[in-house]
């Protein structure tokens, strides 16, 4: 059977954007394969270091969050990244193999040197390689990663070849992105354009935990056009991104309604936004119940994570040994 591996960073609840993306993969991946899915939580600190809120009851929402979105700890293993020091150790010999010039060209890390250049720590900069450890810890052959992650993998491959390369061995397989439904999904943001994040501003993303009018507010906020201009006219950015949240959470007879108004010149941007910002509490709505219920039993949480951290120890604790023979460490 394939492993499959990925992760999460607490920085806040999930929202749609990751329940369409990553989250339903996961969902339909437990079944079929050898899940890993892991609370990246060393991946927090690289930018949010110091945070108020504490680190473990973050961690805990998070994985409320997994499981009321369907994640089954019988069907594959959920771990805190931080329980598993093999992850780190691995993490610190790949840095031996990762060159400063690639780590400075990769986009993301250009990106956070824009948004906070007074904290540019060595974590962001190695950020590709823990990610590589977390990936390579348990050999995965795939990895659900939206496309601003494809670079990353990339260079996962890279460092796994390296190894492999300078050792002469054959430990790490190369992993290859993975969709259930052959295709990375991206689900975009409420402000026009780009994909929804924790990170692009507080009226960007619906998260699965609002309340009702929270979610109304911020879908009546969202960026439109100024409506078509003739019959059958082209989508324009904003509206593409809308129909497309539209097409995830809708009846395909709201959405085709919808569509044929814009292509005649006939919507009316309050009652789409009416009847979007409905279908997402209606979406949301029986995950949020879910979510209330596993927050308020953290014994199962903590239950469930201390399972998760034995079944990935068995996993890594092999991994690493395997590196530590091939390098030649003493043991």
């Amino acid at each position: 059977m394939e492993t499959v591996v990925s992760g999460v960073r607490p920085t806040g609840n999930l929202h749609l954007g990751n329940y369409f993306g990553a989250v339903s993969n996961f969902i339909a991946m437990q079944s079929e394969y050898n899940c890993f899915f892991f609370v990246a939580d060393y991946h927090r600190l690289t930018t949010h270091l110091g945070q108020k809120n504490p680190l473990k009851e973050d961690v805990y929402q998070i994985v409320a969050e997994y499981l009321a979105c369907g994640l089954d700890p019988n069907k594959c293993t959920l771990y805190v990244q931080s329980d598993l020091p093999e992850t780190a150790e691995l993490y610190l010999l790949l840095n031996m193999l990762a060159y400063k010039g690639e780590l400075e060209k990769c986009t993301t890390f250009k990106d956070k040197v824009r948004q906070q250049n007074t904290n540019i720590n060595a974590g962001l900069l190695t950020y590709p390689v823990l990610m590589a450890a977390d990936i390579l810890i348990h050999k995965a052959n795939k990895v659900p990663v939206g496309k601003d992650q494809e670079q990353h993998l990339e260079m996962t491959r890279n460092f796994a070849k390296r190894f492999n390369h300078h050792y002469d061995c054959d430990i790490f397989p190369e992993p290859q992105a993975f969709s259930f439904n052959d295709s990375l999904i991206k689900i975009p943001g409420l402000d026009g354009s780009g994909k929804m994040g924790k990170s692009e501003g507080p009226n960007n993303a619906i998260y699965l935990f609002e309340e009702e009018s929270l979610i109304r507010k911020k879908v009546m906020k969202a960026k439109t056009d100024s409506g078509p201009q003739s019959a059958n006219s082209t989508l324009s950015e904003e509206m593409q991104n809308l129909f497309q949240i539209m097409q995830a959470v809708s009846s395909s007879d709201t959405y085709e309604h919808f569509i044929k108004a814009y292509a005649n010149c006939e919507i009316r941007y309050g009652d789409f936004k009416k009847a979007l910002a409905q279908d997402i509490i209606n979406f949301c709505a029986p995950i949020r119940e879910k979510i209330k219920e596993y927050s308020a039993d953290k014994d199962y949480i903590k239950r469930i994570l201390n399972l998760g951290k034995e079944k990935a120890k068995e996993s890594a604790n092999k991994s690493i040994k395997e590196v530590r023979s091939m390098i030649g460490f003493h043991s």
